[in-house]
């Protein structure tokens, strides 16, 4: 591990704080699941509670790319899958540990394969502390990796990349090159601004980097965590949007405004926050964050 990694490591155990799995907000109400074919034995399946699941199918057996958010939603997920393949489900690829892609995991059978960038595993290790969440615990990850891993599934070459901090700081990309296909969790967002978990090691300048790498990917599709596929032309118009908001942060700060004032400049409303539910920050206050070095 290099001394740059090691330094990571020990700022993301700092950082990191249970709200991505808390159990005290319950899940929001299950939508009609549905499955959507993106290559010969590629799918993408909707719905249920919690994020887009990814489904490659290999000759022999399977491999799902997220777990959705409860149990019960995994348990139909997995029924989908058996509409698809008779073969098992013999491994789950995590994108990162928010828990609407890591708690449905009580719903896979045990024993199974679970794969995920090294920073994600401190993370999810750090949530499953929580008291209602110790079955999870069973559903660590077996398997991580620093930058880069290859896997198969039957004939099919999946490569797991991991660019830095960004929208966490133990995010996956997963790449399947024949394909040009891309799972990418939630470092991309057509439907709303970006996100980033500061409290989990996340970083905005990161995820423009990280963008910027993923449109370099040869991919012409993009299937992120809550939208229909993307393509590069939507990644490029993110790339350019956290740029300009990037600039005109800087900006501002080197004026000396404050968090308040920025806010004021750029429209930022704040939603109220829910009920025992995380506050996730804008864009803004992230970016003017990191630049002033708050910690919180």
């Amino acid at each position: 591990m290099t001394t740059a990694r090691r330094v990571h490591s020990m700022l993301a155990l700092l950082l990191v704080v249970p709200c991505c799995a808390k159990s005290a907000e319950p899940p929001p109400p299950p939508q009609a699941m549905s499955v959507q074919k993106i290559k010969d034995n590629v799918y993408m399946i909707k719905g249920g509670v919690g994020a887009n699941t990814g489904l490659i199918v290999g000759d022999k057996d399977a491999t799902v790319i997220d777990a959705k958010m409860t149990a019960e939603s995994a348990k139909q997920m997995i029924e989908e899958v058996k509409k698809i393949t008779p073969n098992p489900i013999s491994r789950v690829i995590l994108t990162h540990s928010d828990r609407d892609h890591v708690n449905g995991l009580a719903g896979f059978p045990k024993g199974l394969a679970i794969v995920a960038q090294e920073q994600c595993k401190v993370e999810m290790d750090e949530a499953f502390k929580d008291a209602a969440l110790q079955d999870l615990r069973e559903y660590l990850p077996t398997q991580t990796y620093g930058d880069k891993l290859d896997l198969k599934v039957g004939a099919l070459e999946v490569r797991l990349l991991h660019y830095g901090p960004a929208h966490t700081s133990g995010d996956t990309i997963v790449l399947l090159p024949s394909e040009k296909v891309a799972f990418i969790g939630d470092l991309a967002f057509a439907s709303r601004e970006p996100l980033v978990h500061r409290h989990k090691g996340g970083i905005a300048a990161g995820c423009i980097e990280t963008l910027k790498n993923l449109i370099a990917l040869d991919a012409e599709t993009y299937i992120a965590g809550h939208d229909e596929p993307l393509k590069k032309a939507d990644l490029k118009r993110l790339q350019t949007e956290m740029e300009e908001k990037l600039a005109k942060v800087k900006a501002l700060v080197a004026e000396g405004k404050s968090l308040a004032d920025v806010k004021a400049a750029l429209g930022v409303v704040d939603p109220p926050a829910k009920a025992g539910g995380p506050r996730f920050p804008s864009l803004a206050e992230v970016i003017y964050r990191e630049l002033t070095e708050e910690k919180k």
